[in-house]
């Protein structure tokens, strides 16, 4: 369960590597015996511990608060939280939330309560916090506000879906971020110190290790661990070491944060005309197990809603690609749909259609049961001709250029200009015929 470290000051091996597990047989976990001993050694997540950063200021005035540290996995959550207590003199006691109920809530607490009356805090780690259901997320407010505990909860989920707005708003958000390449570098060079030996890589195959962990401080110790195990006479280049270890699977919850944000990253993308960034953003979709006929589904919108009039093809495209998706199934499919990605991504772009849609909509609202004009209404009975339904109707074929320019909204709404196309694309076309259409409106209309 270790976490994220700084280059031991002397640059060698620290004591703990000879510490035995309890038994005096078995080494300690490689993570374990790295775990930092002060904030001062915590790799990374300078955003939150520097010095003028949310933590840094906090125990230097001496006023810690109830927080909420959100994050993907090892990037140092558990140890932070450690460490917190240590730096504050509290008594630190960790649940999960995933093995907890609400007895053992309620002996944590009766438990932090004596303490309290002796004077001794708690902090209370709670780890997967976002896991209790929103009823025993309320059952922590009143021991927050009393002071019986300050919480430090854990979350891989964001807490803005997953905890209620008043636990929120009695705890700070702290956002943890995966490590950079310079961070797993320094995690790599602590863990070679400790080990007392340089890991037998050349240099690519030493930054594709670092890329398995994918960002996870504790997944690169664990490859570590077993990268040393191995007795090789010569050091190993990427497609060895590729071959000996697998690939951490990429962070993605086809249900939870990252599904949003990749596929806002993927409309995004295709909205700015980056095919480039458009294909990576599918690419990893894919590979983090989403269904493609969400992202068939997906496409279709933003044909219709960021390409629309400009090119009516576009549509038709996605369309197209979705069907031979369906007729070829996987990994042939999935082709289809790339290349309707590069499709949409370099088609020129309008929502003036969107736009329209809308303003539609809010005026349709607006103007209730308002009746259609008269003359446009069709008049199947006599009481209907006598109501003057149909009375003045211009026969638009019948009418000079085949346009009779009469009024087709209801007498008292003023008409609107709703559909305003852009100067690009099929909307070029479909702009100089609304102006001519406008243009003889007036002229029909007198003016």
């Amino acid at each position: 369960m270790g976490d994220l470290f700084d280059q031991d000051p002397s640059g060698g091996p620290s004591d703990r590597a000879a510490e035995p597990d309890g038994n005096g047989t078995a080494p300690r976990p490689l993570a374990d015996r790295l775990r930092p001993r002060a904030l001062s050694e915590v790799i990374g997540q300078q955003q939150v511990l520097g010095p003028d950063a949310p933590l840094g200021v906090m125990l230097a005035s001496g006023s810690l608060s109830s927080l909420v540290l959100w994050g993907p996995p090892g990037v140092g959550k558990t140890t932070i939280a450690r460490l917190l207590a240590d730096e504050t003199d509290l008594h630190f006691v960790q649940i999960s939330a995933i093995f907890t109920g609400v007895a053992d809530l309620k002996k944590v607490f009766e438990a932090a309560r004596q303490r309290r009356r002796i004077g001794q805090g708690t902090l209370l780690f709670v780890d997967e916090i976002h896991r209790f259901n929103k009823a025993q997320q309320d059952g922590f407010l009143p021991h927050m506000e009393d002071g019986t505990v300050l919480l430090v909860g854990a979350t891989t989920e964001n807490p803005s879906f997953e905890l209620n707005a008043a636990l929120l708003s009695r705890a700070q958000v702290l956002v943890l971020e995966r490590l950079g390449g310079e961070d797993l570098e320094a995690l790599l060079t602590r863990a070679e110190a400790e080990l007392n030996r340089e890991l037998p890589l050349t240099e690519a195959a030493r930054v594709t290790l670092k890329d398995m962990a994918d960002g996870d401080g504790r997944a690169l110790l664990n490859l570590v661990e077993q990268v040393a195990a191995w007795r090789v006479k010569d050091p190993l280049d990427p497609e060895a070491l590729s071959t000996r270890l697998m690939r951490r699977a990429a962070k993605y919850d086809k249900s939870g944060e990252e599904h949003y944000n990749l596929i806002s990253a993927l409309h995004k993308s295709v909205r700015g005309s980056d095919p480039d960034a458009a294909l990576y953003w599918y690419a990893r979709m894919l590979t983090g197990g989403e269904d493609p006929r969400f992202l068939a589904r997906r496409l279709t919108r933003m044909a219709v809603e960021d390409i629309g009039m400009a090119d009516p093809q576009a549509q038709t495209v996605c369309l197209d690609a979705w069907n031979a998706y369906e007729r070829l199934g996987s990994p042939e499919g999935e082709l289809a749909l790339a290349q309707a990605v590069i499709y949409v991504a370099l088609a020129p772009k309008s929502n003036a259609g969107y736009v329209a849609y809308k303003g539609a909509m809010r005026l349709a609202k607006q103007t209730g049961s308002a009746m259609p004009p008269k003359h446009i209404l069709n008049a199947p009975t006599s009481m209907m001709k006598d109501q003057g339904y149909g009375t003045g109707y211009a026969y638009d074929h019948d009418a000079e250029d085949g346009f009779s320019g009469q009024n087709y909204f209801p007498d008292d709404v003023p008409r609107p200009d709703l559909y305003q196309p852009v100067e690009r694309g099929f909307e070029r076309d479909l702009k100089k015929r609304l102006e001519y259409f406008e243009k003889l409106r007036v002229k029909r209309n007198g003016g």
